[in-house]
């Protein structure tokens, strides 16, 4: 028991750094924090595309019989760093609710600049609709989840038709997105991050999701932790704002005292007491054709 509480201790203190910016602090996380038991791995590396980046990992929960629903996490790490490895603790954690979980890397800067981040996404959704039922997945219904720069790459496939009419698909092919910490009203570019990723995009305010809502949208859940210093909460005040005007259905939840990273760590078994983040993205899909959360 005492080792067990000072390895939560150091997870919580590591939870409490800007954990996002860091992928090794991310690694270290995923290693060393227990995962859910009712999931499974099933499927690693699976190809979407020629490039090395572009694969993906599936994971199941345990007891699945029959098609499940789907749904495919996009991470984030300011578009130029994270990978799908690091983040087994949330497809563990989707699988053991009762989804088929779909994690995929996607190329990142400086190998790449926008679009090609979303257009990698939007490439590993087709592959999903086409190829999850094999897997015990329900392509008719999938549902997209993001935290941070992923975030913005799920609402850019949410609001921009154009990434999924590329592959052949359409927002309306999405039974609802849950965004976590978004960027979606960020100009001018500021940080060096933003300026490597959208500096060279020849029309600055098409990057922005915010100037993309349209009433034909899925539905949306938006959530941001109130001491989120990393991407500001006017983010998602701003971007539900727009989506009630337009009127999309969507959900925009705060929660306070709660960090930028400690809103993906919030997804993880041991630190869902500190926000009911997954509790609440859970019952969001519920809504929309998924599987009611466990009490």
């Amino acid at each position: 028991m005492i080792l067990r509480s000072t390895i939560l201790s150091f997870l919580a203190a590591l939870a409490m750094t800007p954990l996002l910016a860091s992928c090794s602090k991310v690694a270290l996380f995923d290693t060393l924090v227990p995962y859910d038991s009712g999931a499974r791995r099933v499927a690693h590396d699976v190809a979407y595309g020629d490039e090395p980046r572009q694969s993906l990992d599936i994971y199941r929960p345990k007891n699945a019989s029959g098609s499940t629903p789907v749904v495919f996490f996009i991470y984030g790490g300011s578009w130029d760093s994270g990978s799908k490895a690091n983040y087994a603790f949330v497809g563990n954690a989707f699988a053991a609710a009762g989804y088929v979980t779909v994690i995929a890397d996607y190329r990142l800067v400086p190998e790449v600049r926008y679009p090609a981040f979303v257009e990698d996404d939007a490439k590993a959704l087709a592959w999903t609709v086409h190829n999850i039922a094999r897997y015990g997945g329900d392509p008719h219904r999938l549902f997209v989840a993001a935290h941070s720069a992923g975030s913005y790459n799920a609402m850019m496939l949410a609001s921009d038709p154009h990434f999924l009419r590329a592959e052949g698909l359409s927002p309306s092919d999405l039974s609802g997105v849950a965004a976590l910490s978004g960027p979606y009203d960020f100009l001018p570019l500021a940080a060096p991050s933003t300026k490597a990723a959208f500096g060279n995009a020849p029309d600055l305010k098409a990057t922005q999701p915010i100037n993309h809502v349209h009433s034909g949208m899925p539905p949306i859940f938006l959530a941001t932790g109130r001491a989120d210093t990393t991407v500001r909460p006017r983010n998602t005040t701003l971007m539900g704002e727009k989506l009630a005007a337009a009127g999309v259905p969507h959900t925009v939840k705060t929660y306070p005292d709660i960090g930028h990273a400690g809103m993906v760590v919030a997804l993880a078994r041991p630190f869902r007491g500190r926000a009911p983040v997954l509790h609440d993205m859970l019952a969001f899909f519920a809504r929309h054709g998924g599987v009611a959360p466990s009490q």
